[in-house]
């Protein structure tokens, strides 16, 4: 629990997943803060991630997400090799461009899943390696995406303690993500 996730308006479940969504993405944007483009691109754990490396991968896997929710056609040879691709910025992926990519892809979701009728409509995941693919309801891909996004967060958060000791409290403290809490309401 980096962050307090705001409660959604009674029977907005798009509103909470949304949420759930957003805090997670935010906690990986939040371990770039501070960091040079040096540092953002660093592997200094026992992984071959970086900070910069985790927000691309998590912004690229959202997009080719929301690709396939909205049925458009994908070619699966392509994308994999995007996703290959997508641990490793380009020199002209700072860590402002990744942040701004970020937010729009950001900006893509929650309008495509505040559009729909509801979030029964399914689309067809493809068959994969890992994954017999099949028909899915846009409720189980905003799941899957807090999921993975959660996942990467965590990594960020390693990442990030490994390059300067920052972990994600003081992280969400200096961002002002959230209010240092007053503890003497404790007793």
């Amino acid at each position: 629990m980096p962050v307090v996730v705001p409660t959604e308006a009674p029977g907005d479940e798009r509103g909470a997943l949304l949420a759930y969504l957003e805090a997670q993405r935010g906690a990986v944007r939040r371990a770039l803060h501070g960091l040079t483009e040096e540092q953002a691109r660093s592997r200094p754990s026992a992984s071959e991630l970086s900070v910069a490396g985790v927000l691309k991968h998590v912004t690229v896997g959202e997009r080719g997400a929301l690709r396939m929710m909205r049925g458009e056609p994908l070619d699966i040879r392509k994308q994999s090799k995007e996703w290959e691709n997508s641990f490793l910025p380009g020199p002209e992926e700072t860590i402002e461009f990744l942040l701004a990519l970020s937010a729009e892809v950001a900006r893509e979701t929650e309008a495509a899943v505040r559009a729909l009728p509801s979030l029964d409509v399914t689309f067809t995941a493809p068959r994969v390696p890992w994954d017999e693919g099949g028909e899915r309801s846009w409720r189980w891909g905003l799941l899957h995406l807090i999921e993975e996004t959660a996942r990467h967060a965590g990594h960020a958060d390693v990442i990030r303690e490994s390059i300067d000791g920052k972990g994600a409290f003081d992280l969400v403290f200096e961002t002002g993500a959230m209010p240092e809490p007053d503890w003497s309401v404790m007793g």
